[in-house]
């Protein structure tokens, strides 16, 4: 396959924010894919624009011509376009250039994009929802929110779209429990089209317990991290790194949480070890501390930190990094989460990405047709089987 031309432009995302669409044209015909943008953010995940979105537009229509010279044929081909402009934009960028690629080359050769990836993939990710928001994706909706970023559901059937179908009838039945015992609940959703409470991190969690489904809990605490304490508003409390590891200990034990992500601050690899070494049976996920990083995850294993990573792809924007993170996280026995974003597309690689690389979870909300898009593109490849 020959790229003929490749140009970028600006849309919006699912909280109305900028992001990169990028165009190409081939040999085959027209394609586009583009990124999604992060709100809660590590502070160690690439740029997602060398300068600036417009600055990486000028620099696709700059470097046109030169990959014109280059012919696509497998998946490993895309090191010829890093070696081009790698350097040169953001990992927004490069991510959205790189899913149109995979586009075109899927349409050439009448395979499947997950196909490119891996031929022999015949595993279906987990599907991981996003229920009740608090934190960095729901400030401003109302004047409590819980200190948790994330309240996640986490179903077991036998197929995708009966773990949709189920997440979807829980999400509405925690709507009604709301109104029940949350007397400031609005039915207001977040930036990931959660449910958005004015009830603390306890009693969201007591609600969630009536449901027979494993439950998990995004922390997001570098949030809340502050000059060496994490504060919490419900109740008002400041906790050592000491005490944050009871109180979420206690949260596991009392609840039985399943999947307990960024625990601890984004630097403090030794609290995720402690409580990874109390909890070895649960998911003890990496996402600040990790941040789709083959250095960091390293890190995060050698010090056994986590045996969970999130897995961002435009966290990182190279797919052949992010091929490489899979594969290390699999030899090291470390669960794949690959995850959205919370301002989103309608773009639905994702869920060819988590097939392709063998996820073992794909974290992309629950509701709103930027996250069902996704969810729905994984049911259509679990129909082909």
């Amino acid at each position: 396959m020959q790229i003929k031309e490749v140009c970028g432009e600006i849309i919006k995302d699912s909280r109305n924010e900028k992001t990169i669409l990028v165009r190409i044209k081939t040999n085959v015909g027209e394609f586009f894919a583009s990124a999604p943008n992060g709100k809660s953010k590590g502070k160690n995940e690439a740029m997602p624009y060398k300068k600036t979105i417009e600055n990486d537009i000028k620099k696709l229509e700059s470097f046109k011509d030169y990959f014109s010279k280059e012919y696509i044929e497998k998946f490993e081909d895309l090191r010829r376009i890093e070696d081009i402009i790698g350097k040169d934009v953001g990992a927004n960028t490069l991510f959205a250039f790189e899913s149109a690629v995979l586009k075109a080359l899927s349409k050439e050769q009448k395979k499947e994009i997950w196909q490119l990836i891996n031929l022999n993939a015949n595993k279906f990710p987990r599907l991981v929802g996003n229920c009740i928001g608090g934190g960095l994706h729901s400030q401003g909706i109302n004047e409590k929110i819980p200190d948790f970023q994330e309240f996640l559901l986490i179903p077991n059937e036998n197929s995708v779209e009966k773990n949709f179908n189920l997440m979807k009838k829980i999400k509405e039945d925690v709507e009604v429990y709301l109104n029940k015992y949350d007397g400031k609940f609005k039915s207001k959703k977040n930036d990931e089209d959660a449910l958005v409470s004015s009830l603390d991190d306890k009693t969201l969690l007591e609600i969630l317990s009536k449901f027979k489904i494993d439950l998990g809990i995004d922390v997001a605490s570098s949030s809340f991290y502050k000059r060496g304490k994490y504060k919490y508003n419900q109740p008002k409390i400041f906790r050592t790194k000491e005490e944050q590891l009871e109180y979420v200990s206690s949260l596991i034990k009392n609840f039985n949480i399943l999947y307990i992500e960024d625990a601890f601050e984004q630097e403090d690899f030794e609290s995720f070890s402690k409580l990874l070494k109390r909890f070895s049976n649960k998911l003890i996920v990496g996402d600040d501390l990790t941040t789709t990083n083959l250095k960091r995850l390293e890190k995060a294993i050698e010090e056994k930190s986590i045996n969970a990573i999130i897995v961002k792809p435009n966290q990182n924007g190279s797919l052949i990094k992010l091929k490489k993170i899979c594969e290390f996280a699999k030899e090291k026995n470390i669960k794949i989460i690959i995850s959205h974003r919370s301002g989103e597309t309608n773009e639905n690689i994702l869920a060819d990405l988590a097939f392709g690389f063998e996820a073992d979870f794909i974290k992309c909300g629950i509701t709103g047709k930027e996250r069902e898009v996704k969810i729905k593109r994984l049911i259509e490849i679990e129909k082909k089987f």
